[in-house]
């Protein structure tokens, strides 16, 4: 066995940046960078060859490590991967050296705190998509905040107190929601089966009542719904995206948001799967995609700031991939998974690029700017190819993303599905105006005239980027079949407990504890 086939490279991987973290707070002011850069190379260097020798045809847990560690309340140091959590731990050592690179001219002042956050943030999100135990889970869960507020307080624009704390607040009642619904979930289960467990495999197996259900989804679903986020818990997302660093937009856009969807497809769905497969969830959740996609594309295009106007774009992409979830098809939900790694990308990259015209010209406003391909001609290159990719053009990431999510819900939702291909023409009518109104057209000021081009630094943080958007757009075939045996399994098991979910408790005991638990009495 290999070390990259071992339990231990996911150890690895989420030590590595904490301890880069903690180098970068004792270097120098200038050594920070080299040693942030450093660090998210190599974590993407380790963790590139998981992807080699992922085991494709199934479904099973590989890296699986399990070791006790507060034995008496069942709580362990358990991790691994699946195709879904694989493609995740991917995307976020591939969008880190391409944050922290992009920072290297922007962040000035406290360079060891600011590169020693973004690594302290970069081992927490790791840990989220490889936690198998849900004490753990939570704890890297709460962990992303912290770094992320100060990258956002300290490093950001004018606002950038009123948008960290909004970020915070929003944050943390949803995760306070969800914490109390996991506590349930182990209480559940101590009293069902006499085990004090916070195991993923365990409490996974629960079987739980279909009204307890519903009580417990919703107070997963509001944590998961405000980071994604889906409509109308995203009020705090333009804010945050508008004064946060370009790094920080960057690992929003780009990792950030799909810890939500992540989470609803890792732990809602399959714990309570009976309310989530309910008429009334799925319908929900799909009104709401359906309003995010046409509300956040309308909002977009009427957006003066170039930054504000790629951050409610978010809101649109994510609605798809929400859409694609609770469509419940195995396309649908591949094309989800897909979609996520494409908006981290192309999203990411749009950010990238406005951060880099922003440090020409210390403005965003698309009024501003004009006819700039004539003297950035490498910038207009990938700006164009961005921007096409984020409209989901053929031969793009973009594309496939989307068309598997369309095909796949028009099998069960034929009517949201066609709402939704109309989000397809609306991206086209605010992504194309930007670009037209800022790369083409008369050279209208002396500033403009005077831009440079991209550097050789900022052309190495991009090139990434580009090759991934035509690779996933022409090749998808290997992250497709990497994903298909957990999605199917997944479906599977969420069709099958959904099924079998009782209708009351099992027992008197635990009878009474249900009803306490949803406020009701008995005589």
């Amino acid at each position: 066995m290999s070390f990259f086939e071992s339990h231990w490279v996911l150890t690895v991987l989420l030590l590595l940046p904490l301890a880069g973290g903690v180098a970068c707070l004792f270097a120098g002011e200038e050594d920070a960078k080299h040693v942030a850069l450093g660090t998210s190379v190599v974590a993407w260097l380790v963790s590139l060859p998981l992807f080699w020798t992922f085991q494709q045809g199934t479904a099973a847990l590989q890296n699986f490590v399990s070791i006790p560690w507060i034995g008496q309340w069942g709580i362990g140091y358990t991790v691994g991967i699946d195709g879904i959590s694989l493609l995740m731990v991917m995307l976020t050592t591939f969008i880190m050296p391409m944050a922290i690179l992009g920072s290297y001219s922007y962040i000035k002042r406290q360079q060891q705190s600011y590169y020693g956050m973004l690594l302290i943030l970069m081992s927490a999100m790791i840990g989220v998509f490889i936690a198998l135990d849900m004490f753990l889970f939570f704890l890297f869960w709460e962990l992303m905040l912290i770094p992320m507020y100060f990258l956002i307080g300290v490093w950001g624009g004018e606002r950038r107190i009123y948008a960290a704390i909004k970020f915070f607040l929003f944050t943390a009642v949803g995760s306070l929601l969800m914490l109390v619904a996991i506590v349930t979930l182990v209480y559940l289960y101590f009293r069902q089966f006499g085990v004090l467990t916070f195991a993923y495999n365990d409490l996974v197996q629960l079987p739980i009542t279909r009204s307890l259900q519903f009580w417990l989804f919703a107070a997963f679903a509001l944590a998961f719904a405000i980071k994604v986020p889906l409509f109308p818990f995203h009020t705090w997302l333009p804010d945050a995206h508008v004064e946060a660093p370009t790094a920080g937009s960057v690992i929003l856009a780009g990792v950030l948001l799909k810890m939500g969807t992540y989470g609803f497809l890792r732990f809602a769905m399959p714990f309570f799967s009976y309310a989530a497969t309910s008429d009334l969830v799925v319908n929900t959740i799909i009104v709401l995609s359906l309003i995010g996609i046409t509300y956040g594309a309308w909002v977009a295009a009427v957006q003066p700031d170039a930054k504000k106007l790629v951050a409610y774009t978010s809101v649109a992409h994510l609605g798809f991939v929400m859409l694609g979830l609770f469509a419940l098809t195995s396309e649908s939900v591949q094309g989800g998974i897909l979609q996520m790694v494409n908006h981290g990308i192309s999203t990411g990259a749009l950010f990238l690029l406005i951060g880099m015209l922003y440090e020409r010209r210390h403005t965003r406003m698309i009024e501003d700017f004009g006819g700039i391909a004539k003297v950035m001609p490498f910038f207009a290159f990938a700006f164009v190819v961005v921007a096409l990719s984020s409209i989901g053009l053929p031969g793009t990431n973009g594309f496939v993303g989307e068309f598997l999510i369309l095909i796949g819900t028009f099998k069960t939702h034929p009517v949201a599905a066609t709402i939704a291909a109309t989000g397809v023409i609306f991206a086209a009518a605010y992504m194309l105006p930007m670009v037209q109104r800022i790369l083409y057209g008369p050279v209208d000021s002396d500033e403009n005239r005077g831009l440079k081009d991209l550097s050789l630094r900022e052309r190495i943080v991009l090139l990434p980027a580009l090759v991934m958007i035509i690779v996933i757009g022409v090749y998808p075939g290997p992250f497709l079949a990497r994903t298909a045996p957990s999605v199917n399994a997944l479906l599977e098991q969420i069709e099958v407990r959904a099924v079998q979910a009782p209708v009351e408790p099992l027992d008197a005991d635990v009878r009474f504890d249900h009803m306490l638990i949803l406020g009701l009495h008995g005589d």
